[in-house]
């Protein structure tokens, strides 16, 4: 029985949650894992990588593809970029707390707005000025809840937004040359190699308890990414963004029960929903740029 395009449309918001939630969980693992073993955030991304570059050769296997890639400069410049905003995540989650993490990652469309801005020159929405200034009161709310005194274990999450918006410029370019798969495929199996060659001296054969918190943070990020992957045929791209903002208030709200986390004072709770709403509203504008371009027939 075929779904309706409703019904496919709902599925999609499911799928595209769904991964939010997955995502929060794989960081909340590391939390989880600091009271009971003793593993660097280098181990972690290791393993998040490898478990990548294992299921994506399984696609590979199993359609009897080869993953057979058209322009490496902008694969090499999607996983160079990824590389560094998930360890420098990896590292926030586990310097700081996985709720402050979480949202100053998810600071990433904030800064595409800018760069498209600043350096490709792409025209925006006039509403969108307002909400970079939004966003910037909520960082600012988030690093200094309390005091102006900067923590540099802080800059981890904040270089984990900003890497990961060059990430997603570099993917969205790499997408008009080659296939999602073949690019994943590079990425992790480029990540892999990487992490090891920098922090090999933090990688070894764990112990049964150190295997289970590395394979569940990986098993939840690799989750997380093909809900992310299936619930993107079926959403725009609008939808999309706004429904994996959500993860800012996940992170928030369930920071103290599940990571076992303080919870974040009043500033930080209002530094989180204002780069919530400036991620929303970044999305209407550049959804409603994007429809004023008048589009061709298709022939």
């Amino acid at each position: 029985m075929k779904l309706k395009p409703l019904s496919l449309e709902l599925l999609g918001g499911l799928c595209i949650f769904t991964s939010a939630i997955f995502f929060y969980l794989s960081a909340v693992t590391i939390r989880w894992a600091a009271s009971a073993v003793e593993l660097e955030a280098s181990f972690f991304v290791f393993i998040r990588f490898f478990a990548g570059f294992f299921t994506a050769s399984l696609f590979f296997l199993f359609t009897q593809k080869k993953p057979t890639a058209n322009n490496f400069k902008w694969i090499a410049n999607r996983t160079m970029t990824n590389v560094i905003a998930v360890y420098c995540f990896f590292n926030a989650v586990s310097e700081t707390t996985a709720a402050e993490a979480n949202v100053l990652n998810m600071t990433y469309p904030i800064f595409i707005a800018m760069i498209s801005w600043f350096f490709l020159r792409q025209q925006n929405h006039k509403s969108t000025y307002l909400f970079l200034f939004l966003s910037l009161i909520g960082i600012w709310l988030v690093l200094f809840p309390q005091e102006i005194q900067w923590n540099w274990n802080q800059s981890w999450g904040l270089f984990s937004g900003i890497f990961a918006s060059l990430s997603i410029i570099s993917l969205n370019i790499s997408r008009q040359y080659d296939d999602t798969n073949v690019i994943l495929w590079y990425m992790f199996l480029a990540g892999t190699v990487m992490i090891f060659a920098f922090s090999y001296q933090d990688i070894y054969w764990p112990s049964a308890l150190e295997a289970y918190y590395l394979g569940l943070c990986g098993a939840f990020g690799v989750i997380g990414q093909y809900f992310l992957t299936a619930g993107l045929k079926h959403v725009t791209p609008l939808e999309s963004s706004i429904i994996s903002s959500t993860r800012i208030l996940i992170a928030v709200m369930l920071g103290p029960m599940i990571a076992l986390e303080p919870e974040l004072s009043w500033k930080g709770w209002l530094g989180a929903i204002l780069i919530f709403i400036a991620n929303v509203g970044l999305a209407h504008a550049k959804h409603r740029s994007l429809s004023s371009i008048p589009h061709s027939p298709v022939q």
